[in-house]
């Protein structure tokens, strides 16, 4: 039963990598075809949100993994491939978008919540009074005495 299900699990793999690049999308020369997965990988599906163009099978992706090649093919540079598709859709379609004022935000705020914690933590066990040292009573004594003895 585990061998029939892991079967199915690799299938199915293989059928959404499968579904991504289509044949007629591929470039003929296989340089160009491997530069322009390499810039699909870097570029993120609008639909999926958590795939790159080059894994999505969305119709969008598919528009956008032919509009690289095209421009690939016209005689782009990948950085310029690049920056035709973030002019039009801006840095949200780059998987790792670069570290500039406009996303601080997004890079650093992580780091932010993590020492605002931290310091709130320290600052709780600080300021938490310490328990009180008084003597133990009479009773409390021929309590911890009797326990005492239990353990031996």
């Amino acid at each position: 039963m585990i061998r029939v299900l892991a079967a199915a699990a690799i299938l199915l793999g293989l059928a959404h990598a499968a579904l991504a690049v289509e044949p007629s999308e591929m470039l003929p020369d296989p340089k160009l075809e491997m530069r322009a997965e390499a810039i699909g990988k870097q570029l993120r599906c609008l639909v999926c949100q958590n795939e790159s163009i080059e894994d999505s099978g969305a119709d969008l992706a598919h528009d956008l993994r032919v509009i690289i090649r095209d421009r690939l093919k016209a005689g782009d540079t990948d950085a310029q491939a690049i920056k035709y598709v973030v002019d039009r859709y801006g840095d949200f379609v780059l998987l790792k978008p670069p570290v500039e004022p406009a996303t601080y935000l997004l890079w650093f705020s992580p780091f932010a919540i993590l020492a605002i914690g931290a310091a709130g933590a320290w600052l709780y066990i600080r300021r938490r009074p310490a328990p009180p040292d008084e003597p133990l009573d009479l009773n409390q004594r021929r309590k911890l005495e009797r326990l005492l003895l239990d353990d031996q």
